[in-house]
Protein backbone atom coordinates (compact mmCIF):
# COMPACT_ATOMS: atom_id res chain seq x y z
CA UNK A 1 0.00 0.00 0.00
CA UNK A 2 1.38 3.39 -0.97
CA UNK A 3 1.34 5.92 1.84
CA UNK A 4 1.12 9.67 1.25
CA UNK A 5 2.81 11.35 4.23
CA UNK A 6 1.19 14.70 3.44
CA UNK A 7 -2.18 13.24 4.34
CA UNK A 8 -1.00 12.70 7.89
CA UNK A 9 0.58 16.11 8.43
CA UNK A 10 -1.19 18.30 10.91
CA UNK A 11 -3.00 20.99 9.00
CA UNK A 12 -1.81 24.45 9.96
CA UNK A 13 -4.61 26.71 11.20
CA UNK A 14 -5.54 29.67 9.08
CA UNK A 15 -4.67 33.06 10.50
CA UNK A 16 -6.26 36.49 10.42
CA UNK A 17 -4.25 39.59 11.20
CA UNK A 18 -6.02 42.55 12.78
CA UNK A 19 -4.65 46.09 12.83
CA UNK A 20 -6.09 48.09 15.74
CA UNK A 21 -5.81 51.84 16.30
CA UNK A 22 -6.40 53.69 19.57
CA UNK A 23 -8.16 57.04 19.70
CA UNK A 24 -6.16 60.14 20.57
CA UNK A 25 -6.96 63.06 18.27
CA UNK A 26 -3.96 64.44 16.43
CA UNK A 27 -1.67 62.02 18.26
CA UNK A 28 -3.06 59.34 15.90
CA UNK A 29 -0.61 60.77 13.35
CA UNK A 30 2.21 58.89 15.11
CA UNK A 31 0.73 55.54 14.08
CA UNK A 32 0.62 56.60 10.44
CA UNK A 33 4.27 57.69 10.58
CA UNK A 34 5.11 54.26 12.01
CA UNK A 35 3.14 52.42 9.32
CA UNK A 36 4.78 54.49 6.60
CA UNK A 37 8.12 53.08 7.79
CA UNK A 38 6.61 49.59 7.89
CA UNK A 39 5.56 49.83 4.23
CA UNK A 40 8.99 51.12 3.25
CA UNK A 41 10.91 48.36 5.06
CA UNK A 42 8.59 45.44 4.32
CA UNK A 43 7.90 46.35 0.69
CA UNK A 44 4.23 45.59 1.35
CA UNK A 45 1.13 47.76 1.62
CA UNK A 46 -0.57 47.91 5.00
CA UNK A 47 -3.75 46.91 3.16
CA UNK A 48 -2.13 43.68 1.97
CA UNK A 49 -0.56 42.78 5.31
CA UNK A 50 -3.73 42.88 7.43
CA UNK A 51 -7.14 41.25 7.05
CA UNK A 52 -9.30 43.36 9.38
CA UNK A 53 -8.95 47.04 10.35
CA UNK A 54 -10.14 48.30 13.72
CA UNK A 55 -10.24 51.66 15.46
CA UNK A 56 -11.95 54.00 17.83
CA UNK A 57 -12.30 57.76 17.38
CA UNK A 58 -9.37 59.14 15.30
CA UNK A 59 -8.10 55.56 15.09
CA UNK A 60 -11.31 54.48 13.37
CA UNK A 61 -10.62 57.06 10.68
CA UNK A 62 -7.15 55.64 10.08
CA UNK A 63 -8.53 52.10 9.97
CA UNK A 64 -11.18 53.00 7.40
CA UNK A 65 -8.72 54.79 5.10
CA UNK A 66 -6.69 51.59 4.82
CA UNK A 67 -9.59 49.11 4.69
CA UNK A 68 -12.01 50.89 2.39
CA UNK A 69 -9.82 53.00 0.13
CA UNK A 70 -6.69 50.81 0.13
CA UNK A 71 -4.56 53.86 0.87
CA UNK A 72 -0.84 53.85 1.42
CA UNK A 73 0.24 55.26 4.79
CA UNK A 74 1.59 58.33 2.98
CA UNK A 75 -1.88 58.91 1.49
CA UNK A 76 -3.58 58.61 4.88
CA UNK A 77 -1.06 61.10 6.24
CA UNK A 78 -2.28 63.66 3.70
CA UNK A 79 -5.59 63.78 5.53
CA UNK A 80 -3.71 64.73 8.71
CA UNK A 81 -2.17 67.77 7.03
CA UNK A 82 -2.81 71.24 8.44
CA UNK A 83 -5.26 71.89 5.63
CA UNK A 84 -7.50 69.00 6.62
CA UNK A 85 -7.07 69.47 10.37
CA UNK A 86 -8.28 73.05 9.94
CA UNK A 87 -11.34 71.80 8.03
CA UNK A 88 -12.18 69.22 10.70
CA UNK A 89 -11.54 71.43 13.72
CA UNK A 90 -13.61 74.35 12.56
CA UNK A 91 -16.10 76.02 14.84
CA UNK A 92 -18.79 78.65 14.68
CA UNK A 93 -18.74 78.95 18.47
CA UNK A 94 -16.68 81.28 20.63
CA UNK A 95 -14.67 79.57 23.31
CA UNK A 96 -11.72 80.48 25.47
CA UNK A 97 -8.94 77.87 25.05
CA UNK A 98 -7.66 78.72 28.55
CA UNK A 99 -10.99 77.92 30.15
CA UNK A 100 -12.05 74.45 31.31
CA UNK A 101 -15.67 75.54 31.44
CA UNK A 102 -17.37 75.33 28.03
CA UNK A 103 -21.01 76.01 27.34
CA UNK A 104 -20.84 74.27 23.95
CA UNK A 105 -18.54 71.84 22.08
CA UNK A 106 -15.31 73.38 20.82
CA UNK A 107 -16.09 72.43 17.21
CA UNK A 108 -19.17 71.84 15.14
CA UNK A 109 -19.40 68.70 13.00
CA UNK A 110 -19.80 70.34 9.60
CA UNK A 111 -16.16 70.30 8.56
CA UNK A 112 -15.57 66.79 9.83
CA UNK A 113 -18.59 65.46 7.92
CA UNK A 114 -17.46 67.22 4.74
CA UNK A 115 -14.03 65.57 4.95
CA UNK A 116 -15.57 62.15 5.62
CA UNK A 117 -17.91 62.62 2.67
CA UNK A 118 -15.00 63.63 0.42
CA UNK A 119 -13.10 60.44 1.26
CA UNK A 120 -15.79 57.79 1.71
CA UNK A 121 -18.91 59.16 -0.04
CA UNK A 122 -21.82 56.80 0.76
CA UNK A 123 -19.74 53.61 0.91
CA UNK A 124 -21.12 51.21 3.49
CA UNK A 125 -19.16 49.10 5.94
CA UNK A 126 -20.26 46.01 4.02
CA UNK A 127 -18.84 47.44 0.78
CA UNK A 128 -15.41 48.11 2.26
CA UNK A 129 -12.60 46.27 0.46
CA UNK A 130 -11.63 44.70 3.79
CA UNK A 131 -13.64 44.49 7.03
CA UNK A 132 -13.81 47.49 9.36
CA UNK A 133 -14.67 47.52 13.07
CA UNK A 134 -15.33 50.79 14.90
CA UNK A 135 -16.59 51.59 18.37
CA UNK A 136 -18.99 54.22 19.72
CA UNK A 137 -21.37 54.71 22.65
CA UNK A 138 -25.17 55.14 22.55
CA UNK A 139 -25.94 57.75 25.23
CA UNK A 140 -29.71 57.09 25.27
CA UNK A 141 -29.37 53.32 25.65
CA UNK A 142 -26.22 53.72 27.79
CA UNK A 143 -24.50 50.94 25.92
CA UNK A 144 -21.52 50.54 23.61
CA UNK A 145 -22.13 49.95 19.89
CA UNK A 146 -19.72 48.14 17.59
CA UNK A 147 -20.26 49.13 13.96
CA UNK A 148 -18.63 46.61 11.65
CA UNK A 149 -18.65 45.03 8.21
CA UNK A 150 -20.02 41.73 9.57
CA UNK A 151 -23.17 42.58 11.52
CA UNK A 152 -23.96 46.20 10.53
CA UNK A 153 -22.98 46.19 6.82
CA UNK A 154 -25.55 48.81 5.80
CA UNK A 155 -24.17 51.55 8.03
CA UNK A 156 -22.16 54.03 5.98
CA UNK A 157 -18.50 54.41 6.83
CA UNK A 158 -19.06 58.14 7.15
CA UNK A 159 -21.79 57.59 9.75
CA UNK A 160 -19.76 55.06 11.73
CA UNK A 161 -16.70 57.33 11.85
CA UNK A 162 -18.69 60.43 12.77
CA UNK A 163 -20.21 58.48 15.67
CA UNK A 164 -16.90 57.01 16.82
CA UNK A 165 -15.15 60.40 16.83
CA UNK A 166 -17.86 62.50 18.55
CA UNK A 167 -15.57 63.24 21.50
CA UNK A 168 -17.45 64.97 24.33
CA UNK A 169 -16.47 68.63 24.77
CA UNK A 170 -14.73 68.60 21.37
CA UNK A 171 -17.59 67.61 19.00
CA UNK A 172 -21.39 67.43 19.35
CA UNK A 173 -23.15 64.13 19.94
CA UNK A 174 -23.73 62.48 16.54
CA UNK A 175 -27.18 61.35 15.39
CA UNK A 176 -26.74 58.29 13.15
CA UNK A 177 -28.81 57.20 10.17
CA UNK A 178 -30.60 54.84 12.60
CA UNK A 179 -31.57 57.77 14.84
CA UNK A 180 -29.19 56.79 17.62
CA UNK A 181 -27.28 59.45 19.52
CA UNK A 182 -23.62 58.47 19.72
CA UNK A 183 -20.43 59.71 21.32
CA UNK A 184 -16.77 58.75 21.03
CA UNK A 185 -15.99 55.04 21.43
CA UNK A 186 -13.05 55.88 23.67
CA UNK A 187 -15.59 56.33 26.46
CA UNK A 188 -15.83 52.51 26.44
CA UNK A 189 -12.16 51.77 25.78
CA UNK A 190 -9.48 53.66 23.94
CA UNK A 191 -7.79 50.40 22.92
CA UNK A 192 -10.33 48.34 20.91
CA UNK A 193 -8.15 45.21 20.72
CA UNK A 194 -10.21 43.06 23.10
CA UNK A 195 -13.54 44.05 21.55
CA UNK A 196 -12.23 43.34 18.07
CA UNK A 197 -10.75 40.02 19.18
CA UNK A 198 -14.10 38.96 20.60
CA UNK A 199 -15.94 39.88 17.40
CA UNK A 200 -13.34 38.44 15.02
CA UNK A 201 -13.18 35.17 16.98
CA UNK A 202 -16.92 34.68 16.49
CA UNK A 203 -16.73 35.48 12.78
CA UNK A 204 -13.53 33.55 12.00
CA UNK A 205 -14.28 30.50 14.15
CA UNK A 206 -11.67 28.17 12.67
CA UNK A 207 -8.87 30.69 12.31
CA UNK A 208 -6.23 32.07 14.64
CA UNK A 209 -6.34 35.77 15.42
CA UNK A 210 -3.29 38.01 15.78
CA UNK A 211 -3.40 41.73 16.57
CA UNK A 212 -1.01 44.59 15.96
CA UNK A 213 -2.25 47.32 18.31
CA UNK A 214 -1.09 50.92 17.80
CA UNK A 215 -1.53 53.44 20.60
CA UNK A 216 -1.35 57.23 20.68
CA UNK A 217 1.05 57.70 23.57
CA UNK A 218 0.76 57.43 27.34
CA UNK A 219 0.73 60.31 29.82
CA UNK A 220 3.33 59.18 32.33
CA UNK A 221 3.66 62.50 34.17
CA UNK A 222 3.70 62.01 37.93
CA UNK A 223 0.98 63.60 40.05
CA UNK A 224 1.60 64.66 43.64
CA UNK A 225 -0.74 62.57 45.77
CA UNK A 226 -0.92 64.96 48.73
CA UNK A 227 -1.73 67.92 46.46
CA UNK A 228 -4.43 65.93 44.66
CA UNK A 229 -6.29 65.33 47.94
CA UNK A 230 -7.40 68.97 47.87
CA UNK A 231 -8.70 69.05 44.29
CA UNK A 232 -12.28 69.52 43.27
CA UNK A 233 -13.67 69.21 39.75
CA UNK A 234 -11.54 71.94 38.16
CA UNK A 235 -8.36 70.68 39.81
CA UNK A 236 -8.88 67.17 38.47
CA UNK A 237 -9.76 68.48 35.01
CA UNK A 238 -6.57 70.54 34.95
CA UNK A 239 -4.57 67.46 35.89
CA UNK A 240 -5.89 65.11 33.22
CA UNK A 241 -8.58 63.14 35.03
CA UNK A 242 -10.09 62.42 31.59
CA UNK A 243 -6.79 60.94 30.44
CA UNK A 244 -6.70 58.71 33.52
CA UNK A 245 -10.26 57.52 32.91
CA UNK A 246 -9.45 56.76 29.26
CA UNK A 247 -6.22 54.93 30.09
CA UNK A 248 -6.52 51.58 28.33
CA UNK A 249 -3.32 49.89 29.40
CA UNK A 250 -5.36 47.36 31.39
CA UNK A 251 -6.82 46.24 28.03
CA UNK A 252 -3.27 45.93 26.78
CA UNK A 253 -2.30 43.71 29.73
CA UNK A 254 -5.34 41.46 29.30
CA UNK A 255 -4.78 41.18 25.53
CA UNK A 256 -1.18 40.10 26.19
CA UNK A 257 -2.39 37.47 28.66
CA UNK A 258 -4.98 36.07 26.23
CA UNK A 259 -3.08 36.25 22.94
CA UNK A 260 0.55 35.97 24.03
CA UNK A 261 2.86 36.21 21.02
CA UNK A 262 -0.14 36.83 18.76
CA UNK A 263 -0.45 40.35 20.18
CA UNK A 264 2.00 43.21 19.71
CA UNK A 265 1.48 46.67 21.16
CA UNK A 266 3.11 49.80 19.71
CA UNK A 267 3.06 52.60 22.28
CA UNK A 268 5.19 54.68 24.65
CA UNK A 269 5.10 57.71 26.92
CA UNK A 270 4.32 60.80 24.89
CA UNK A 271 6.63 63.03 26.91
CA UNK A 272 6.30 66.70 25.96
CA UNK A 273 3.44 66.15 23.51
CA UNK A 274 0.33 68.06 24.59
CA UNK A 275 -2.27 65.88 26.34
CA UNK A 276 -5.11 67.75 24.63
CA UNK A 277 -6.40 66.01 21.52
CA UNK A 278 -6.58 69.08 19.29
CA UNK A 279 -3.20 70.79 19.65
CA UNK A 280 -2.25 71.19 16.00
CA UNK A 281 0.55 73.67 16.59
CA UNK A 282 3.62 73.14 14.42
CA UNK A 283 5.71 72.27 17.48
CA UNK A 284 3.25 69.68 18.80
CA UNK A 285 2.73 68.01 15.41
CA UNK A 286 6.50 67.76 14.98
CA UNK A 287 6.78 66.03 18.36
CA UNK A 288 4.05 63.59 17.33
CA UNK A 289 5.96 62.79 14.13
CA UNK A 290 9.11 62.18 16.15
CA UNK A 291 7.22 59.81 18.44
CA UNK A 292 6.14 57.77 15.40
CA UNK A 293 9.76 57.62 14.20
CA UNK A 294 10.94 56.58 17.67
CA UNK A 295 8.35 53.80 17.66
CA UNK A 296 9.94 52.41 14.51
CA UNK A 297 13.33 52.36 16.22
CA UNK A 298 11.77 50.64 19.24
CA UNK A 299 9.35 48.23 17.57
CA UNK A 300 10.20 48.06 13.87
CA UNK A 301 12.15 44.80 13.96
CA UNK A 302 9.57 43.14 16.23
CA UNK A 303 6.80 44.25 13.89
CA UNK A 304 8.48 42.81 10.80
CA UNK A 305 8.92 39.51 12.65
CA UNK A 306 5.31 39.67 13.85
CA UNK A 307 3.76 40.07 10.41
CA UNK A 308 6.02 37.40 8.89
CA UNK A 309 5.34 34.89 11.68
Amino acid sequence: MKIFPSLFKKQQPKKKKLLCFDGGGVRAIAGIVFLNKLEAYSGKKVFDIFDVFVGTSAGAFNAACFASNEMLASEVKKYWSQEYINKIMKTSYFWDPASLIQARPRYDSKGKLEVLDEIFKDTTLGASKKPIISLCYDIEQRHHVVHNSFSTPNITIKDALAASSAAPMYFPTHKTQNNQWMIDGSIVTNNPSLISYSLASKHYKDEEISILSIGTGINSSSIDGKTSSKWGGVGWLRNDIMGMMLDSEIDNDIAHNILGDSYLRINSSYGKINKFLDDDSEENIERIHLMGMEWWDMFGEKTIEFIEH
